[in-house]
Order: structure tokens, then C-alpha cells, then sequence
């Protein structure tokens, strides 16, 4: 198969570059001209940098005419040879820029002052540009590595949980390396794998699209995520891009939102040497208030006794004998509440001089499972950077890259469903030979499923390097190469060990499940950025192309019957070999992306920027879009009626946004009319089979965005509150339109003329509510109302989604029957019957509707410092409805375990209970009953929480204990507390089953010099 090019346009990238070197032409003379006087001279000067008395490490300290710049080692030491006349200009993240003219002092220190926020001095990560936090006009949250580093947690997602507004970060297992879902301002497609925002990682974007495989990950969820190969402990910040003038310079990507990694980098000054490690324990946050012996025994015979069954069957062990009536086991306890331990290692070395920075860092983490046997964990990381920039500062250089290796060896299935649904009275896991206990025939003992293995391997290397060089003042040429590599391995092992003994299965049975899956991808980015005011306003112009190559490859095959079960591992061995899969793949993609900025005297700002894209994804005539927005900002604390009122007012900005982005996260080849094999043959030829239907009217999912904010700052900026309310929509869906079955297609790809809509109002406050030279208390606060409706669809009343979604509703929403409760005649579940048919059934009696997004969530973080000591703490709240537990619990009377609250059953006629009576599962009305309940409104339930995600103590032990020597002592932990109204395990993912969070607490050590 063809794959266009799209590079056909770079003549049009050199015509830009030619055109942009002609526009700047007389600024080269300008540049040339040396106003220096011959009065004139140069002078060291040197000097000591402190904060309250103490010596500053990495301050700037920069000339203002000359460039000429120094930094400040450990004792605070610096030195530069200046201009007499010329300003020195002394700055710090978090403290107030000192500015100081040179008189011919050949001694100057300084003493810093800290700042509140330091609004003006903080920049944030746009993408393709930086800029200040006060002139930013674009949407855009921060968490830095001071919140991160407090968290024990090994996926960088984990550690923004709560902490941003307009973000909501789910854990979707507390299985060891599980992944979390993230959305950005709620459902744009509706396609459930269309709404994963765009990852960029030091400008490389990286590949989110789920790497496992149905043959060998079909019951642990998401443990195949590749964002767990980067290591939270190399990232310096975690930049979201939100609103339509954060990311549509990013285009056809950034319709989800954009999430910017920026890993650490090296900085000037001694070298420094740190190493770190921490220890601790993990355990289940909470368990299922389930039946007991003589609540499930009681259960069990009053079934027995409502179906009419007056002698027990010989198959009913539980409750004829054959179990020990007498006998409690808490299967919960038993099978997932065990430790889990966890490990980690840090170290790291950097340092470097004023033009050659440098970082090397290894983490090693381990962890292993609270299910009982030898499962393992392991994820190891080295991360470097170097930076260089000539002695005039016109060139700059940086290479930067990391490696992951994970080794996760895990059960291939969660015992989680099973100890929640196994009788309480079944037998013990052992006999008296410590052998595992199959009770004669009579019990399927769960630890025979860990005979069955699951494994991941992975190697992933994220690399960037930017050369920048300044052809003209003002005039920057910069590009930026990327490369990723993964490869990744998957393997799942069911041996004859896993079966009762008593059935004879030899190793001839036994499987093996192999994924091999391969990734690349490079990008090419060169970039020209010019700055010049004019006057009173500062323009900057951004122009730049991108050229992007992913190609990706998968294997998957199985091998069955082996001559021995040690030989499992090893496909050759196998007697049977089957391949299920290998394809191969490549993605192409080529932008060209622009970005105007003026601002005038700081107060008034108008950004624009603007991307066309190509994509391979979409057939011929549709490969290319455009994509643009304009923000605008004006900070009205600047205007001359309210600069005086400074004390109260000491910041105000109102800012507006509108735009276009677009989405393609639809697959590659989805136009085209594809083949795969048949997995049959014909004349001993293997044959291929149609799988999908050519649309070359295939195109762009397009997404409009509206915001629309106020930022103020009030006294000194200690209280500073943000609002922000948007409006998103998200048009020209991409899905699967449903084909009859005469065609042989289940669905054709194309774009469905649906509308669905994201609004919602997003507050943040930050307040610094004691500031003291040795005690300070701030605090930070999140809240987003979130609201998601389908506003058109056309013909969906005759579609296959008319039992899915309704105009005017979320596309989240959960078509139900409506629950009339337990009969008191017949004792079952009641319902009522829309269509008067006197039946009642779907889609007809479904017309009652719940919506299962998230109503508001948000965090609440309080930070508190008394000398070297420091305390944080962090509270998640969510408020949303939810399935109840009864989805994931078996039919009440059935041999399955049940909630304890379902004890209260109905148990003869005129009672008035609410569950209704229990049954074997022999009478046919209770169990339709029972099924339309699990779809019925009764079965959704309050599943809000607040949960204390994190608290972290750190002390530092003072220098004159330690003399040279850095000693942190840190004690962290995570998941700690949930106040929860919901009956079920964990209100973080109700309806799966699968193992919960854990709570985890660690105790760590770092130590610096």
C-alpha cells in the first residue's frame, strides 16, 4: 500500500525563512553600530547573593546592554566583568528581580526578597514558546517538581490527581504499574478512544494508543500503558494546555488538550551530587461490607426454600454438608489484602559553568503485589541533559534523553472479582500437606489462576536535542529533533499447574501468548522566532513546519502443548504455533504552524496563532486542514486609576480566547478498504478476507473553543483567585456508522454530523495565609463544574444511537429502566411499563436517563514550613453518580457471595423490603428481575468521595549537624483517607471489579552535597 508524502511543501519553508531575513535586514546595521563611549570601562565586579543571611545558589545575575551573566555558586558566590553605567539585573524563581546599577563598586552583594507569587518572574511551558504567567493569554495549569517529588506514586499522571482545574485523572487499577485515564475538559468524541489529549515530552510528542494485546491482557486492565515508562522523578513541570490559544498551535492534536512533560535540566554552579531512597508499604484502602457464614448460609436456604427445593442438590457444597457450615474465611483479607512492597533509588550529579550545564540521573523503583505469591515490579531509569551556549551567547545546544525498563511480572487475573463473590464457608487454600486444597473435586481453589502467569517487558527511549542560533538581534533560527523508540513484550502463560490435579491435564494442554510490539517515531521541528519593539509594544512572530514519521509493527502469537511445563517460555517448544497477528504500520504527518504576539506596555496582549496539518490517516482531497485561534489579555491592575491602589488590587487581568483545533486519533488506514487473513485455506494457500470499506470522503473531527476569564491578585498577591468559564464543541464526528449485515461489514468509518458540548466554570485560589521568616502557611483550591451535552445529531431517532444518546444530554448518560421497587405480592423488583404492552423490556421502558460524568471535582492543598521543617497535604474531592456494587456481585440466592445489605429481603407476601426475594436462579421471573434491576435506575447510586490523596513531611536537617552534607528526612504516603457515602469497595471506578487503589505510605532519605 502507497503512503503519500507530505513533504512536498518545504519549498515553502524556505521562502519563509528568506522572507523573514529580508523583513530584517536593517536591524544588522543596527546591530553593527557600538554606541560604547570611550569613557567607558570595564570592571570586575563580584559579591555574595543571600536570603536571609543564608547564601543563594543559581541566582542570575545578567548586565542589561552586554549579556554578560554570571551565576551564583553554593556559598553564594559570583562574578562578571561589567560596564560601568550598565544595570545589573539579580532574579530567582520565587523572589523579587533586583535591579542595581554599576557606580565602579567593585563589591556588590545582594539580599533577596521573596515574593508572594512572583507572577511576573514565573514563565510557563506554551509548547513552542514560553511566556510569562501575567501576560499569558491562553489557558494553561502548572504543577512543578516540588508537588511532584512528594508523592510516591510511579506514573507522572498519578501526581496531578486533583490539583488542577479542568483535569480529571482516574485510577483505573491498584494493580502495580496500572494506568490512569486523564480528560481535559470532558467528552469531545464520541468515540470512548477518541478523547486522550496529546502528550509532548521535552517538544516530543508521544505515542499514547494502548499497546497491549485482547489475546494477552484481557483481564488486568491497562497494565500496558506506555506513559508508565516516564519516571516522575525527571520531570520538572507538568504544563495542560486547555483553551483554543494553548493548543491550536498544535493543531489537528491538540483538540483533548495538550499535556507538556519538561524533564530536568542541569544548572550552573558547584557540582552537586544527590542520592535518595525510600522504603515503605501499600495496602488496600478499603474493603466490601460483605455477608458473613450465617447471613449467606441464610441466603442460600431461603432460595433453596422459594424455589420449592426441600432437599439440597449434591452439587450445592455450601449448604448441603459437604463445606463446613461452621467455617469463616474473609476471602477479601485472604486474596488481595496482603503488603505490598515498595523500593526506590535515586541518585543523581549535576552542575556545570555559565556555558555548559550538565545532569545525570538512575532511579531504580520495585514493587510488589498484594495477592498472594512472587509477583514483581521493576522499573529502572536513567535520565541526562546537557546544555551549551558560546561564549556571546548566539549559540545554544541541548541534548537531553531518557530510558525506561520495566519488568512487571503479575497473575494474569485479578483476583479481586473472586473474592468478593467466593462463599465464605469454602474451604481452606491448603490441605495439611500445605498442598493447594481442591476439597476432593468439590472446590476450584482461585490460587490455581496464578499458576497462570502475565508478563510485560519494555524498553523505551525518549531523546530531543534543540540547536538554536541568533542570526540577528532579535532574530533566532532553532530546531528541534526528536526520536522515540519502544520496543515492548507481552506474554501470558496458562500451564496444565493452574487445573485440578483430579482431571488429568498434562503439560500437552498448556499456552503461551506472546505480543511483540514495536515503535519509532522522529520529528523535525526548525522554527524561526523574532522579537523587536516598537515603540510601546513588543511584537513576537513564531514560524515553523513539522515533519513527523511513526511507524509501529506487533506480533502476536500462541503456542500450544508442551513437552514440559518448564518449557512454557519458549514458543519454539510449543506443538501447535498459531499467529493471530503481525501488521505493520506508518503515520506520517507534516504542519506548518505560525504565532503572532503583541503587547503593548505589558497591559494590553493579543496573541494568534494558526497550524495547517497533514495527516495520512485521511484519503486523498483530505489530507490537509487549518487550524488557528486568537487570545487576548488586558491587565487592567497596569491602568493608571488602579496602579495606585496597588496594597489591595496588586493584580488584574481579564482575558478572552476563540479557536479551531482539530482531532485524528481515529487509527491509521481507517479510509481505506482493507484485507487480513482469513485463517483459512484454499488449495493449502491461506485466503484474506475484507475488514473495512473505502470512504474517501473521510476527514478531520474539528473542535471550536470559547473562554473567557478573570485573574486578580489582592493584597501583594497573598490572595490570588482565578475563574474561568469555557465553552467547547466538538463537531464532524468520527465514528463507526453501523452497516446492516447483508453487507458483511459490522460498520463503515466516517464523519457523523453530530454536535457534543463541553461548558463549565473552573475556579482556583491560591492564598498565603501567614508569611513569617520561619512559619508560613499557603494554600491552594480547585473547583470545576463540568456540564456535557449532545446538542445535534441528525436522524438519531432512526439510527443504531437512538438507545444511546438523547438531544440535549450528556453523551455519558445511561438509558434505564425506571425502578418501581419491590412488589409486596410477588416480591420482585417492579418497573414501569412506558408502552403499556405489559411487558417490560429494552429500548422501549428504558426511557429514564442518569449521567455518569462527574458533576464538579476539584482538590484542596495546604502547605506549612516551620524552618526545616515542612509539612503538605492534599484533599480530592468528585462529586458524580455511579453503578452500585450489584453490578460487579452475583444474583443474590445464587452460590456467589453477596453485600450484607441485601440481607433485608423480601420474604413473604406484604412485606415491604428493598431487595427482592432471593432465588437458586430456577425461578425465571426473579432472575429477569434481577437483570433489569442491574439496568434500572435503582442500580446507580451517590458514588461521590473525598479522599486525602496525599501528605507529605519532610525535615531538613540543619547544616550545622550535618556541615556540608544535605540531609532530608521524608515520610509520604498516598490514598490515605475516603469518606465516601458508597457501599462498594472504591468510588474511583465502581463497576470494575478490579483491585482499588492502594494506600500507600513510604519513608525516605535524600542526601546532597
Amino acid at each position: 500500500m502507497k503512503i503519500f508524502s507530505l513533504l512536498g511543501y518545504r519549498h515553502l519553508l524556505s521562502y519563509l525563512i528568506y522572507f523573514s531575513l529580508f523583513l530584517c535586514i536593517p536591524l544588522s546595521h543596527a546591530a553593527a553600530i557600538d554606541d560604547r563611549s570611550d569613557q567607558d570601562r570595564d570592571i570586575t565586579v563580584s559579591g555574595f547573593v543571600t536570603f536571609q543571611k543564608m547564601p543563594m545558589q543559581g541566582v542570575s545575575i545578567i548586565a542589561k546592554g552586554s549579556g554578560s551573566s554570571a551565576i551564583s555558586d553554593a556559598d553564594g558566590r559570583y562574578s562578571l566583568t561589567v560596564r560601568i553605567g550598565e544595570v545589573l539585573v539579580v532574579s530567582f524563581i520565587g523572589f523579587k528581580t533586583i535591579e542595581h546599577p554599576v557606580s565602579g563598586l567593585s563589591s556588590i552583594s545582594f539580599e533577596l526578597e521573596e515574593a508572594v507569587t512572583a507572577l511576573n518572574e514565573v514563565t510557563v511551558n506554551a509548547g513552542y514558546y514560553t511566556v510569562k504567567e501575567s501576560q499569558r493569554t491562553g489557558s494553561i495549569a502548572k504543577v512543578s517538581s516540588k508537588d511532584i517529588e512528594k508523592q510516591p506514586v510511579t506514573n507522572f499522571l498519578a501526581s496531578i490527581q486533583g490539583r488542577m482545574a479542568g483535569v480529571s485523572v482516574t485510577q483505573e487499577s491498584g494493580v502495580a504499574g496500572g494506568g490512569f485515564a486523564i480528560q481535559i475538559r470532558g467528552i469531545n468524541s464520541l468515540r470512548r478512544d477518541g478523547n486522550a489529549p496529546l502528550y509532548v515530552i521535552d517538544g516530543v510528542p508521544y505515542s499514547s494508543d494502548p499497546i497491549g494485546s485482547a489475546q494477552t491482557s484481557t483481564v488486568l486492565p491497562n497494565l500496558t500503558s506506555p506513559l508508565t515508562n516516564i519516571n516522575p522523578a525527571d520531570i520538572e513541570s507538568i504544563e495542560i494546555l486547555k483553551d483554543a490559544d494553548a493548543t491550536a498551535i498544535y493543531g489537528s492534536r491538540g483538540a483533548n488538550g495538550v499535556v507538556l512533560v519538561t524533564t530536568k535540566k542541569g544548572k550552573a554552579g558547584k557540582t552537586r551530587f544527590s542520592a535518595s531512597a525510600a522504603s515503605g508499604w501499600g495496602h488496600v484502602t478499603r474493603y466490601m461490607d460483605l455477608m458473613d457464614t450465617q447471613q449467606y448460609l441464610s441466603m442460600r436456604r431461603q432460595a433453596f426454600e422459594n424455589d420449592g427445593i426441600t432437599e439440597y442438590p449434591a452439587d450445592a457444597y455450601d449448604v448441603n454438608g459437604t463445606w463446613d457450615p461452621s467455617r469463616y474465611t474473609d476471602w477479601q483479607k485472604e486474596l488481595y489484602g496482603g503488603t505490598s512492597q515498595i523500593r526506590s533509588f535515586q541518585s543523581s550529579v549535576s552542575g556545570g559553568s555559565e556555558h555548559t550545564q550538565f545532569l545525570i540521573s538512575g532511579n531504580y523503583h520495585s514493587e510488589t503485589t498484594v495477592f498472594p505469591g512472587d509477583f514483581l515490579y521493576r522499573k529502572g531509569d536513567v535520565h541526562f541533559n546537557i546544555s551549551h551556549a558560546s561564549d556571546d551567547r548566539r549559540f545554544k545546544a541541548s541534548l537531553s534523553g531518557s530510558y525506561t525498563s520495566q519488568n512487571n511480572r503479575q497473575p494474569w487475573s485479578d483476583l479481586t472479582p473472586v473474592a468478593i463473590t467466593l462463599a465464605p464457608n469454602a474451604p481452606s487454600l491448603y490441605d495439611a500437606a500445605g498442598n493447594l486444597n481442591w476439597e476432593n473435586g468439590t472446590f476450584t481453589n482461585p490460587l490455581g489462576a496464578l499458576a497462570a502467569g502475565y508478563g510485560t517487558k519494555s524498553g523505551n527511549l525518549v531523546s530531543n536535542m534543540l540547536l538554536s542560533y541568533r542570526l540577528l538581534e532579535g532574530l533566532e533560527f532553532k530546531s528541534s529533533f526528536g526520536f522515540t523508540d519502544l520496543n515492548f513484550t507481552e506474554t501470558r502463560t496458562m500451564p496444565s499447574t493452574m487445573y485440578d490435579p483430579a482431571f488429568g491435564v498434562t503439560s500437552a494442554s498448556s499456552s503461551l501468548f506472546f505480543n511483540n510490539v514495536q515503535r519509532q517515531s522522529w520529528i523535525v521541528e526548525p522554527q524561526l522566532n523574532y522579537q523587536r519593539a516598537f515603540g510601546r509594544v513588543k511584537t513576537e512572530l513564531l514560524l515553523g513546519t513539522t515533519f513527523q514519521n511513526q511507524t509501529g509493527a506487533r506480533l502476536v502469537e500462541r503456542g500450544f502443548g508442551f513437552a514440559s511445563n518448564s518449557l512454557i517460555h519458549n514458543l519454539a517448544a510449543a506443538n501447535i504455533h498459531i499467529v493471530y497477528g503481525n501488521e505493520q504500520s506508518v503515520y506520517r504527518y507534516q504542519a506548518f504552524f505560525g504565532r503572532v504576539n503583541l503587547n503593548w506596555e505589558d497591559k494590553y496582549i493579543l496573541n494568534a496563532t494558526a497550524r495547517r496539518d497533514g495527516s495520512s490517516r485521511f484519503g486523498p482531497g483530505r489530507q490537509f486542514a487549518t487550524f488557528g485561534a486568537i487570545g487576548a489579555a488586558w491587565v487592567f491592575s497596569k491602568e493608571d486609576g488602579l496602579k495606585d491602589n496597588a496594597t489591595f488590587l496588586s493584580f488584574g487581568k481579564l482575558r478572552a480566547s476563540y479557536g479551531t483545533t482539530g482531532n485524528d486519533q481515529i487509527g491509521d488506514y481507517q479510509y481505506l478498504d482493507t484485507y487480513s487473513l482469513s485463517g483459512h485455506s484454499y488449495q493449502g494457500m491461506g485466503g484474506l478476507e475484507p475488514t473495512r470499506l473505502f470512504n474517501p470522503n473521510f476527514g478531520w473531527e474539528s473542535n471550536t473553543k470559547a473562554e473567557m476569564a478573570l485573574e486578580t491578585g489582592f493584597l501583594d498577591d497573598r490572595i490570588f483567585l482565578t475563574t474561568a468559564y469555557y465553552t467547547n464543541r466538538s463537531s464532524n464526528q468520527l465514528v463507526g456508522l453501523p452497516l446492516p449485515g447483508t453487507t458483511g461489514f459490522n460498520s463503515l468509518q466516517a464523519n457523523l454530523d453530530a454536535t457534543v458540548e463541553n461548558s463549565g466554570l473552573e475556579m482556583t485560589l491560591r492564598t498565603t495565609n501567614i508569611k513569617g521568616r520561619d512559619f508560613n502557611w499557603t494554600t491552594s483550591f480547585n473547583i470545576s463544574f463540568l456540564k456535557n451535552r449532545l446538542v445535534s445529531f441528525p436522524g438519531l431517532e432512526s439510527s443504531p444511537y437512538a438507545n444511546q444518546y438523547v438531544i440535549g444530554q450528556s453523551v455519558n448518560i445511561r438509558k434505564l429502566f425506571q425502578s418501581t421497587g419491590v412488589d409486596p405480592q410477588t416480591g420482585l423488583y417492579g418497573f414501569t411499563d412506558f408502552n403499556g404492552d405489559g411487558v417490560i423490556s429494552a429500548p422501549d421502558d428504558r426511557q429514564v436517563t442518569r449521567d455518569l460524568s462527574p458533576e464538579y471535582f476539584g482538590g484542596l492543598q495546604n502547605s506549612f514550613s516551620y524552618k526545616g521543617l515542612a509539612i503538605d497535604f492534599l484533599f480530592q474531592f468528585v462529586k458524580q453518580q455511579n453503578y452500585s456494587s450489584a453490578t460487579v456481585l452475583g444474583f443474590p440466592g445464587a452460590p456467589s457471595n453477596n453485600a450484607s445489605e441485601v440481607s433485608h429481603s423480601w420474604q413473604q407476601p406484604g412485606d415491604n423490603a428493598p431487595f427482592q426475594q432471593f432465588s437458586t436462579g430456577l425461578n425465571g421471573d426473579a432472575v429477569v428481575a434481577f437483570y433489569n434491576y442491574l439496568e434500572s435506575d435503582r442500580a446507580i447510586t451517590d458514588a461521590s468521595y473525598i479522599r486525602l490523596k496525599n501528605v507529605a513531611i519532610t525535615y531538613e536537617l540543619p547544616k550545622k549537624w550535618t556541615g556540608v552534607l544535605g540531609c532530608k528526612l521524608s515520610v509520604q504516603g498516598q490514598n490515605l483517607l475516603l469518606f465516601t457515602k458508597y457501599r462498594g469497595a472504591d468510588p474511583e471506578f465502581v463497576s470494575s471489579g478490579f483491585l482499588p487503589p492502594l494506600r500507600v505510605i513510604t519513608a525516605g532519605i535524600q542526601l546532597t552535597l
